[in-house]
């Protein structure tokens, strides 16, 4: 079955003022915060939409609100209508 496969996706969030307002501080401090609200937000949102043992979330992008995550198919289309989601994209690699 197609939908079973886990894949690397790449998750990227809907604007977020927090997310920009932290991303403004440029102190060591305030990128530390940066990283941990980033980790739990997104930490959340997939304990909140998949099921846990499910996944694996392999890294939260701070240059952008985002994350790459081990799903199926499946699993991508139930993140790509979570309302915080702004994209799911599958990991291709390029010739």
């Amino acid at each position: 079955m197609e939908g079973t496969k886990s894949e690397l996706y790449f998750v990227f969030m809907n604007y977020d003022p927090q997310y920009e307002r932290l991303r403004a501080d440029r102190t060591k401090g305030g990128a530390n915060e940066l990283d941990l609200y980033l980790s739990r937000k997104h930490d959340q949102l997939l304990a909140r939409t998949l099921q846990p043992g499910s996944y694996k979330k392999t890294l939260s992008l701070v240059i952008v609100d985002g994350f790459s995550v081990e799903i199926t198919e499946d699993q991508a289309s139930v993140l790509r209508s979570a309302k915080e989601v702004r994209l799911v994209e599958k990991n291709q690699e390029l010739a």
